[in-house]
């Protein structure tokens, strides 16, 4: 069974919420480095999931094929958001279709001011938020709208670079590590306009080092060992077992 197979199977079981975003099969290489081999899972509509693991597991690269970015390069494996075959595409229509990717370098472009790289995001459609909508989610960005971006703090780049993402009109949302090097007090304010953004429908995939504070945001998990998925299951349950916890997650 293929991955949109998957779509109907889970639509025709009542007690199971029809997959939105459906992985199959993936498998990826850097070169002749196997990094995902053979996972699978589903996400759906409106949900956090937290794609956690070791250095190493193969969590980013997991994302980049989602986005279908170039690297790593995808040899087998179906993705499907809402019966769109990502697979299929090159990254500038997965991104049409409703993927927005936060990298975590954050990709600020230097020499334009926070207002300029999101009127950037919006200069080609499908357009997304209104710079007065983000501004209401960001207020500190609306603050320093005519700041250069490369110049904020790191907590104000991690904003900008979410703001940026729903500049267009996404279905899902990517972070990668989007808690790196940021104080608690700015974790959590990110968190709550995470949980905002998911009130709004967003579908949202979240990689981060900082396991804990991804549990606690996500509804559910799906934890990487290797290039493989080792749980997949509530976001909760992780944080009780303290046993896997410490095998895959070392906390």
């Amino acid at each position: 069974m293929n991955a949109e197979a998957a779509f109907d199977k889970n639509a025709n079981n009542a007690a199971t919420a029809p997959a939105y975003l459906s992985i199959w099969n993936l498998e990826a290489f850097y070169g002749e480095s196997y990094i995902v081999q053979d996972v699978s899972f589903n996400i759906h509509e409106g949900e956090i999931l937290a794609l956690l693991g070791r250095n190493g597991a193969g969590k980013t690269s997991t994302l980049r094929a989602i986005a279908r970015m170039d690297d790593p390069e995808l040899k087998r494996g179906e993705v499907w958001l809402d019966h769109q075959p990502l697979h299929k595409m090159r990254s500038f229509e997965a991104s049409q279709a409703g993927i927005g990717l936060v990298p975590e370098d954050r990709r600020i472009i230097a020499g334009l001011t926070v207002e300029e790289n999101l009127k950037l995001a919006q200069i080609a459609p499908p357009v997304g938020w209104s710079l007065d909508r983000l501004y209401d989610l960001f207020p500190r960005l609306g603050e320093r709208r005519k700041q250069e971006g490369v110049t904020l703090s790191g907590g104000e780049q991690q904003m900008l670079a979410i703001a940026r993402a729903l500049a267009r009109d996404i279905k899902v949302l990517l972070l990668d590590e989007p808690y790196e090097g940021l104080a608690p007090v700015i974790v959590q304010e990110i968190a709550k306009t995470l949980n905002i953004i998911r009130d709004q429908g967003i579908t949202t995939v979240i990689v981060e080092q900082n396991a804990v504070a991804a549990l606690k945001l996500a509804d559910r998990a799906v934890i990487l060992d290797t290039g493989t998925v080792v749980y997949d299951g509530s976001a909760q349950e992780v944080l009780d077992d303290e046993k896997l916890r410490a095998e895959y997650l070392a906390i």
